[in-house]
């Protein structure tokens, strides 16, 4: 088991912890990485770098001043022992993010890959990946999108 920390972007005052898990599971913070957002607290945190350090990984982040924590009415009911992945269209100009569809994995490896993917294919319509997050709120990973064609 890992330790994970989110920290503060802030180099004058020492890259303050703001959260931290300890015995965190290393796929998980492979996860956790390949996200560009966290929403903890309805607040959202934009991902600006991560780092292996001795005894620890850390994701760098600062608040996110484009994003904004979004309660969403269509949200997939929380499955216990499944991860998450909820494709969401992504418009431009809007805070309406329409859920396509949800994956469910029992394997971290199956969803890092999803999640690491720059395009999905789903009913034979391709998904370009605009960005992906972490919401600890919904405890989901989202995956958002907007269709090629």
């Amino acid at each position: 088991m890992a330790r994970l920390e989110y920290r503060w972007l802030d180099e004058k005052n020492g890259y303050p912890v703001l959260f931290y898990y300890d015995r965190i599971d290393q796929d998980e913070v492979s996860l956790r990485f390949a996200c560009d957002y966290l929403v903890k607290g309805h607040v959202v945190y934009e991902k600006t770098s991560c780092a292996a350090l001795p005894g620890c990984y850390v994701i760098y982040v600062k608040r996110s001043t484009d994003e904004q924590a979004v309660d969403y009415n269509h949200t997939a009911s929380t499955r216990w022992g499944n991860i998450q992945l909820e494709l969401r269209e992504y418009k431009e100009g809007t805070m309406t993010y329409p859920l396509v569809h949800t994956y469910y994995f029992k394997d971290d490896d199956e969803a890092l890959l999803y999640l690491q993917s720059d395009y999905l294919v789903l009913d034979g319509r391709e998904w370009e990946k605009t960005s992906a997050e972490v919401d600890e709120d919904r405890r989901v990973y989202v995956y958002y999108a907007r269709p090629t064609l």
